[in-house]
C-alpha cells in the first residue's frame, strides 16, 4: 500500500446505548479496556472514550476518565490515542465540558462546535480554552454536524479563535439520532465542499450503511470513526458481535482505497505535528 495510512477510531459506547441495548457495550474501565484492546488488534488507532456511573448514565467525571485511561494503557500502552468527549447531552454546561477537560489533561478531546461556541458572546473564552489546550498539546478534534457548521469553524480559524498552527481534524457526522437512522454515502459530499483542502479530516455514520460510508471516505483520502456509538449493524442487517468487527470492516475498506490502517505514532504524526519553525534565510 502506498496512499496514507487510515486513521481508524472506535466509539465503543458513546452517551446513549446501554447493555441492554447490547450485551458488549463497555460500560466500565475493564470493560473499555478489554474492547481498546480488541479493536487496536483489529486497526484502531484511537479510542473515543465515554465513561459512565453504576447506572450506565454517560457522566463528564474527572476521577472515572482517569480511571478508564489508567486501564486502557494498562491494556494498550501507548498503541492509541485516548481522546475523551465533552458531550453535553443536554446535561452539561460550558463551564462543566471546560472544566473536566482542564482537570483530565488528556492527550486528546472531542468538541462539539455547537456546545462549545453557542453564540458570539462565546467566541472569547473558547478561544482562551482551546489556546491554553494548544499549549497543553492536547489534541483538539471539532464534532460538526452541518456542512454550515463546517463553514462557521473555518471562519473561526480564520479569525484565530481555533488555533490554526495544528490540524483541527473535524469530524463530519452524517445523520442524527433517531430511529431507524440510517447515513448515505452522499451524505459526506457537502461537508467536503464546506471543508475543502482545509486540513485532514474524519467521518462518522449511523446504521448498516456505516460501512458504506467508510469505503467512500477512505477512498477521499479522509479518516474513519466507527462503533457502537453510532451503529450496531453490519451491511447485510446482522447485528455485529463486538466493536471490532466494525473496526475490521473498516481496515477491509481502507484496503481496497491502498490504504492501511495507521499505527498511534503515524496518527500522532498526522494530528499532531511538532509546530513550524521559520527556515533559514540566507543573507544578500
Amino acid at each position: 500500500m502506498t496512499e496514507a495510512p487510515l486513521i481508524i477510531a472506535v466509539a465503543p459506547n458513546g452517551a446513549r446505548r446501554r447493555q441492554a441495548d447490547h450485551s458488549a457495550i463497555p460500560v466500565t474501565a475493564a470493560e473499555t479496556a478489554a474492547t481498546a484492546a480488541l479493536c487496536a488488534e483489529a486497526g484502531a488507532s484511537l479510542l473515543h472514550l465515554h465513561v459512565r456511573d453504576r447506572d450506565e448514565n454517560h457522566i463528564l467525571d474527572a476521577d472515572a476518565y482517569r480511571d478508564a485511561i489508567a486501564a486502557v494503557r494498562k491494556a494498550v500502552g501507548n498503541r492509541m490515542i485516548v481522546q475523551i468527549t465533552t458531550e453535553a447531552v443536554g446535561h452539561y454546561s460550558q463551564a462543566e465540558q471546560m472544566a473536566v477537560v482542564r482537570a483530565v489533561r488528556p492527550e486528546a478531546v472531542s468538541v462539539a462546535l455547537r456546545e462549545l461556541i453557542q453564540t458570539p458572546e462565546d467566541e472569547p473564552e473558547a478561544a482562551a480554552f482551546l489556546a491554553e489546550l494548544a499549549n497543553d498539546d492536547v489534541m483538539v478534534q471539532h464534532i460538526v454536524y452541518t456542512p454550515s457548521e463546517v463553514t462557521h469553524l473555518r471562519g473561526l480559524m480564520r479569525r484565530g479563535v481555533v488555533p490554526d498552527d495544528r490540524p483541527p481534524f473535524p469530524l463530519f457526522v452524517l445523520g442524527r439520532y433517531s430511529a431507524g437512522q440510517v447515513s448515505s454515502p452522499a451524505d459526506l459530499l457537502p461537508f467536503l465542499h464546506a471543508w475543502g483542502d482545509a486540513g485532514p479530516w474524519a467521518m462518522c455514520a449511523f446504521g448498516r450503511r456505516e460501512a458504506a460510508c467508510t469505503a467512500v471516505a477512505a477512498g477521499l483520502g479522509g479518516h474513519v470513526r466507527v462503533g457502537f456509538e453510532n451503529n450496531l449493524w453490519l451491511p447485510d442487517g446482522g447485528v455485529a458481535a463486538h466493536n471490532a468487527d466494525l473496526v475490521a470492516l473498516a481496515a477491509q475498506a481502507g484496503a481496497l482505497a491502498g490504504r492501511a490502517p495507521a499505527t498511534a505514532e503515524a496518527a500522532r504524526t498526522l494530528l499532531h505535528p511538532p509546530p513550524a519553525t521559520p527556515s533559514n534565510v540566507q543573507g544578500d
